[in-house]
């Protein structure tokens, strides 16, 4: 057993480059896991200066210098973000605060259809069960109800430090954008000498993080517009609510769709009860789902499809539970980390990548 453990260390951690690679890692992993929350406005820039990246890139190649290119681009991107804000924000917390005020009758109403079963069929439904089964679920969102309106409150009494993170992000954003050159050759000299596998795989990383953030934003532009549309022509209930919240799902793979069809299906049985207007919403919810998960990501991305289902899975739970919503965001791009240092670590036998190919 000893001699195999010494093979795998001489086999593995002997090249000065794995080191490099492993030291790096472990340096990222521990800042990131201790700092993460005061870093939160520094990930956010990241983000978006990966989503800004690429108008900047062609304006400074059509002739523009690369401060004015970045000057340019963001104005724009500050323009889009105010003007959406003050179209969408007012109509979403007026819309989120009217649910939170129909939550109760909701339930109530949603009880008294459910307790009739057990009366219907008695053979099969338990009464005592069905009837704790609805406290505990009233409870819970009833809590939820209350957790919406305080959180509508509250965020009126945060935006002086909203305005502030703004701010803030903003600044980062620019000088990320404007002195992107100079950031990365000084960055350089803080890794270690042996750093060949470091930078094939920030290369191999770098690449797959920016398109996966531009990628998730037009994903979620597309899903929640579509669901916007669809939930208007159907006449539902908190249409814009409801489209961002599907919209901003599809941040965490498969658990976010299914997340996402509770509220619409209980606001469209609210609404409607089983009659065909509700079954029109949930075969509609259907195709949007299904044209998301089969044409949308393989064309936004065709590399990341490639992670296997349970990977993409693990990797939400893993990441999410070390760095809450970042880790979720990243989820995919981490993932692909991992599969592109198990290619790149040095070894006798590398370890085969388990692949999803799409039909």
């Amino acid at each position: 057993m000893l001699d195999v453990i010494k093979h795998w260390y001489r086999t593995r951690f002997t090249d000065p480059g794995a080191v490099a690679l492993f030291l790096s890692l472990l340096f990222g992993f521990v800042v990131v896991y201790f700092l993460g929350h005061i870093l939160a406005p520094f990930f956010a820039a990241v983000v978006i200066a990966y989503l800004l990246d690429w108008p900047v890139s062609r304006l400074e190649r059509w002739g523009l210098r690369r401060v004015l290119a970045t000057a340019v681009v963001q104005l724009l991107f500050a323009i889009v973000v105010v003007v959406s804000l003050i179209s969408i924000v007012p109509t979403f917390l007026s819309q989120m605060a009217n649910l939170a005020r129909e939550i109760p009758t909701m339930i109530t109403s949603t009880q008294d259809a459910l307790l009739t079963l057990p009366e219907r069929y008695p053979e099969i439904v338990d009464v005592t069960l069905m009837q704790s089964i609805l406290d505990d679920g009233r409870s819970r969102l009833l809590g939820s109800a209350n957790a919406i309106v305080s959180v509508s409150f509250s965020s009126l009494t945060n935006a002086a430090v909203l305005m502030v993170y703004l701010i803030l992000v903003s600044v980062l954003v620019f000088f990320m954008l404007k002195d992107k050159r100079q950031l990365m050759n000084s960055s350089r000299r803080f890794l270690p000498r042996n750093r060949e596998l470091v930078s094939r795989v920030w290369r191999e990383m770098n690449v797959q993080i920016a398109n996966y953030v531009r990628g998730k934003v037009i994903e979620i532009c597309i899903v929640g517009g579509v669901s916007y549309i669809t939930f208007m022509l159907l006449d539902l209930r908190y249409p814009l609510l409801l489209s961002v919240l599907v919209g901003f799902s599809v941040l965490i793979p498969y658990i976010g769709a299914a997340a996402a069809t509770v509220p619409v299906a209980m606001v469209g049985l609210f609404q409607w009860g089983f009659t065909p207007p509700f079954f029109y919403l949930i075969v509609a919810y259907g195709i949007i789902q299904a044209l998301d998960g089969n044409v949308l990501v393989p064309i936004l991305f065709s590399e990341a499809v490639n992670l296997h289902p349970i990977a993409i899975i693990m990797a939400v739970l893993i990441f999410g539970g070390l760095w809450g919503f970042w880790g979720v965001f990243f989820a995919i791009p981490l993932a692909t980390l991992v599969k592109a240092v198990f290619n790149a670590w040095p070894g006798d036998d590398p370890v085969p990548a388990i692949e999803h190919k799409e039909a």
